[in-house]
């Protein structure tokens, strides 16, 4: 049964030997090689696209989608000269994962949904702006596998996340103006201030800020001084209470799932530090006090009471109906094109999406990741991105597995890693806010953030005697 989980999450899969002896890629990477050793520029090749990425994630919650696009496009093209450049060596090959392969495969049953697409036009254009995401993946992968360029984005985030949680704040003690219909005039609930900071919409805004409520949770444990560690909790206390005032109902479920995954995630890598009795009981006790002050906040808090049981009263709330009115028309169109769907993008969906609408329930995507990849691609590309999910997540516990037995606090962002990806999930599980580039840069910088630390199966059972270096 083992063995046959490590053929399909690819854990035993050959790649540096088969790399190695591929004729494509043998002729494809190090094809300009020999001007790489003569230019001055690209012997800082690494750290040049680590700036590339640095302005993505430093401008992203504040210039517009289009200035983003440009810079992706950008890494895109910085990724293909470095790769063409690169030298055909044992470090180079082994930077491709599994996690790689099933970003190439979803790609290609993309480019083949675009192919059957009934809008080919609108499909092709976003098959491009995928693509440009998908190539963020690889350009972040390869900077990450550096221990201090990995520290240096992930820092950067974290502090840019700050200065946006910090405006929300100012919204709400100072008021905000409702910038769309993302307010419901009938609710209870009309009047209160719904922050929204840079990022213009609330549900938007707590998409973005979820990464850095947990990633600056566990940089808790990974910074090693108390400075850096009193920084972090300013950090987790901000971005939290900010996150928690965009009134975001899908954000709130996105948190909730990725605290109850981080803590556990936190005492088994703390297990083996801990008496009996603190081993035995320290997740009950956490995960109990968690619940507890939730449930304490549903029943004195009456914004939050509100909010909550809106998520469970169906059609009444407007929200909820405007939603399965929405997913009642992506069924038919599932239905309609269940194999490989319509071709990916909003482009391809605001094409076909008019012709199953209930009146008076226009919509841009389909209120749901899953959704909208099986509109998008059909059940085979639906089938191919959870096949992605799981190898990932898969990774991400291998690796954590070897990290702890070295005990690297490099090990605490693969287990903020894992608690933001099931969070963003969970958020995206009833919203879209993940196509939006704001977060869906982070979503690939998080997959290649675990990608950055896999190494071979057989590798990784022996590698004992190598350890990450500490990020301080």
């Amino acid at each position: 049964m083992n063995l046959v989980w490590q053929r399909f999450t690819l854990s035993s899969l050959p790649l540096k030997e088969y790399l190695a002896t591929s004729y494509v890629h043998r002729s494809l990477v190090g094809l300009l090689s020999s001007w790489r050793q003569t230019s001055i520029l690209l012997q800082w090749g690494d750290a040049i696209a680590a700036a590339l990425l640095s302005l993505i994630y430093a401008l992203a919650p504040f210039a517009s989608s289009t200035l983003v696009g440009l810079l992706l496009v950008a890494c895109a093209g910085f990724w293909l000269l470095l790769t063409l450049s690169d030298e055909v060596i044992s470090t180079n090959v082994s930077s491709v994962t599994p996690i790689h392969l099933l970003v190439l495969l979803y790609w290609g049953v993309a480019a083949i949904a675009t192919g059957l697409s009934p809008v080919k036009k609108a499909a092709l254009n976003d098959l491009g702006t995928l693509t440009l995401y998908l190539l963020l993946f690889t350009l972040c992968a390869r900077v990450l596998r550096s221990p201090r360029l990995r520290s240096w984005i992930i820092i950067l985030y974290l502090h840019v996340s700050l200065i946006v949680s910090v405006y929300g704040l100012q919204q709400w003690f100072f008021g905000a103006t409702a910038l769309a219909t993302w307010v419901d005039p009938e609710s209870p609930l009309s009047k209160t201030t719904r922050v929204y900071s840079y990022l213009g919409n609330p549900n938007l805004l707590a998409g973005y800020l979820l990464p850095a409520v947990i990633f600056s949770l566990v940089a808790i444990f990974a910074w090693q001084s108390w400075f850096k560690k009193s920084l972090a909790l300013t950090m987790l206390i901000v971005n939290t209470a900010c996150l928690i005032l965009t009134f975001s109902r899908g954000g709130w479920i996105g948190l909730v799932v990725a605290i109850l995954a981080v803590m556990p995630l936190l005492v088994y890598w703390k297990s083996v530090e801990m008496p009996p009795f603190w081993r035995t009981w320290s997740l009950p006790i956490v995960l109990g006090g968690l619940i507890g002050v939730l449930v304490l906040a549903v029943i004195f808090i009456p914004a939050f009471n509100q909010r909550v049981f809106s998520i469970f009263a169906d059609r009444k709330d407007s929200s909820n109906n405007f939603r399965l009115n929405v997913w009642d028309a992506v069924f038919e169109m599932i239905r309609d094109r269940p194999i490989f769907g319509i071709g990916p993008g909003h482009n391809s969906f605001n094409k076909v999406y008019p012709l199953y609408q209930r009146p008076r329930y226009t919509a841009l995507s389909a209120y749901s990741i899953f959704f909208e990849v099986a509109v998008e691609t059909g059940f085979v590309g639906l089938g191919c991105f959870l096949w992605l999910i799981i190898v990932t997540f898969n990774t991400a516990f291998l690796q954590i597995q070897r990290l702890r037995q070295l005990r690297s606090v490099e090990g605490f962002w693969l287990i903020g890693a894992i608690a933001t990806l099931l969070g963003m999930l969970a958020h995206g599980t009833v919203d879209t806010v993940w196509y939006r580039p704001e977060v869906n840069t982070l979503w690939w910088l998080i997959v290649a953030l675990i990608a950055s630390y896999w190494t071979p199966l057989a590798q990784n059972q022996t590698n004992s005697s190598h350890s990450e270096p500490t990020v301080n």
